[in-house]
């Protein structure tokens, strides 16, 4: 594709992905990782790659992580330059943000974007409170709930800390009724537990830039139902002109060789080491709000 084309085609998939245990201090940051190549260009990318792992079947990131496949990952990194574009997320402070964004304003697919409110310093305040944000988590479940946790409720409030002024506005009334809102499933509350949403409309916002539409094919996740996917779309539409996202379709990884190259791109963004800094800087973008990195 070049600049000038009315809309772009990208394959994404993620590395990092823990469901609802955002907390776990071993998978610290999901990372969503986007290219636009072309299907017989991608598969190229995995033939080349495929032959320097001297593998015929399964092949994965972190294969490509070691010492001795340093020249096939340099390699990797310099043929998608201009191709390709990842989004980090730290889990910790996305959910620290979730906080704010449920219970003190309008929740909106908006939360978590570039076109959110930044919560960077509250996020930063909240980030070691481990037991209220575990408490948090505890309470945004909702999944398969039919009645509120009143328990889950109580102990939301008391590990709240006090020495965080953002936080006054909470009340258990609001809390309350926002809960009450996520158990109806109501289909203006986006998911707070499910980053990929956000992870998904950053994506897009990257792509679109210029005016262009976006045409995405994604691995398949089941965060990204359908309704949250036409929801979040009409969401972009309302705030950015043409509309960013043109399409969506979830395809299984092992027959799209462009969403093989996103989860390579995916898993070595995630793994990032100091020495791989300067390679990855081409691919990431600042960070836009409190939970990018």
């Amino acid at each position: 594709m070049t600049s000038e084309s009315p809309w772009v085609e990208v394959a994404c998939d993620e590395s990092g992905f823990s469901g609802t245990n955002l907390l776990d201090p071993a998978s610290p940051v999901i990372t969503h990782a986007s290219v636009d190549l072309a299907v017989p260009a991608a598969a190229d990318v995995i033939d080349v790659l495929r032959a320097r792992l001297r593998r015929r079947t399964e092949y994965k990131s972190n294969q490509l992580l070691r010492p001795e496949q340093r020249p096939a990952l340099e390699w990797l990194l310099t043929t998608l330059r201009g191709h390709a574009h990842v989004l980090s997320i730290d889990k910790t402070a996305y959910v620290a943000a979730r906080v704010f964004e449920l219970f003190t304003e309008e929740p909106s697919y908006g939360a978590g974007t570039s076109l959110g409110t930044d919560h960077a310093e509250v996020a930063a305040a909240l980030r070691h409170r481990t037991g209220f944000l575990a408490a948090f988590v505890d309470l945004a479940r909702t999944k398969r709930v039919r009645l509120m946790d009143h328990d889950a409720v109580d102990r939301f409030f008391a590990t709240m800390p006090a020495d965080v002024p953002a936080l006054r506005p909470v009340t258990r009334a609001r809390v309350e009724e926002v809960m009450q809102r996520l158990i109806d499933e109501d289909p203006e509350l986006p998911p707070p537990l499910e980053p990929l949403v956000p992870a998904l409309a950053e994506t897009v916002l990257y792509w679109s830039a210029g005016g262009r539409s976006v045409a995405v094919v994604h691995d398949e996740q089941s965060a990204l139902t359908p309704g949250r996917v036409a929801r979040l779309g009409a969401f972009l539409a309302s705030r950015v002109e043409p509309a960013p996202l043109q399409s969506f379709v979830q395809v299984d990884s092992k027959h799209d060789p462009r969403v093989q190259v996103a989860d390579f791109l995916a898993g070595i963004a995630r793994r990032r080491t100091p020495d791989l800094v300067e390679l990855l800087e081409p691919y990431t973008c600042a960070a836009t709000n409190s939970s990018q990195v």
